[in-house]
């Protein structure tokens, strides 16, 4: 029964991220009728890209955030422990913190160049880098405060995605002033925005699997089975679907 919701509620998201961004064209031909004026259609319009970034939002808190794995007997053949678990525990960790706090830094760099002309925003040095890191890190490690970085993560993407929005409806220009800009080398803002997400998202999840409830504490993780990994295919199930609708979006 639950499998069978899931599907029903899975296809329901495909269809409606189908059929979006075809409505939403049909809402700014209709807007561009009254360009000069604040319509109807104008507010529906820009209300429109709230949407699919609200969605994103929701299904990661449901679905990507409060991971439960299955604590099953730990043997010498499937354990991960000393060293390895420190390389593992050390790298990501600082991989996580990086990204986060870059992705951050992209959210005031856009409110920056966007509303705030002629106030340049000095990116952070090494020193300044590296403690934002350390922070990020500290509160990666408790599990109240990782929930929390979790959702203004999310916030920060909904954020992200409404100031890309206001680009691409008033035909603003991106450049190598603004910090996206130098992203994975694409065009399209809405995917680099998107991608960096999905970044944080598997290594969020393989945090999460790292530092399940005793694992750290114990110093000692098991290797993840087939059944750990479910929520990673579901995810990228999920996020392939988001890229097509902003590829029709385009």
């Amino acid at each position: 029964m639950i499998i069978k919701n899931r599907t029903t509620e899975l296809l329901v998201t495909i269809s409606f991220l189908l059929i979006l961004p075809l409505v939403q064209k049909q809402w700014f031909n209709l807007y561009l009728f009254n360009i000069n004026n604040i319509s109807f259609y104008s507010i529906l319009y820009y209300l429109s890209g709230t949407i699919c970034p609200s969605l994103v939002c929701l299904n990661s808190i449901k679905c990507y955030t409060y991971y439960d794995f299955k604590k099953n007997n730990i043997y010498s053949k499937n354990i991960i422990t000393g060293k390895r678990l420190f390389f593992l525990v050390a790298i990501n960790l600082i991989f996580l913190s990086y990204f986060i706090a870059d992705y951050i830094y992209i959210n005031f760099d856009l409110i920056f160049n966007l509303f705030f002309e002629g106030i340049y925003l000095p990116k952070p040095d090494i020193i300044q880098l590296s403690f934002f890191i350390l922070l990020i890190s500290s509160l990666l490690i408790f599990k109240k405060s990782r929930f929390l970085l979790k959702k203004l993560i999310l916030v920060n993407f909904v954020l992200i995605s409404i100031y890309l929005w206001h680009l691409q409806i008033n035909n603003i220009n991106v450049d190598d002033q603004f910090h996206i800009y130098r992203y994975f080398g694409l065009n399209d803002l809405n995917l680099i925005n998107l991608f960096i997400l999905v970044v944080i998202e598997i290594s969020f999840f393989t945090w999460s699997f790292l530092s399940y409830k005793t694992n750290l504490s114990d110093w000692i993780v098991r290797k993840p089975q087939k059944g750990d990994v479910k929520p990673i295919l579901n995810m990228f199930i999920f996020y392939i679907f988001i890229i097509i609708y902003y590829s029709i979006l385009i």
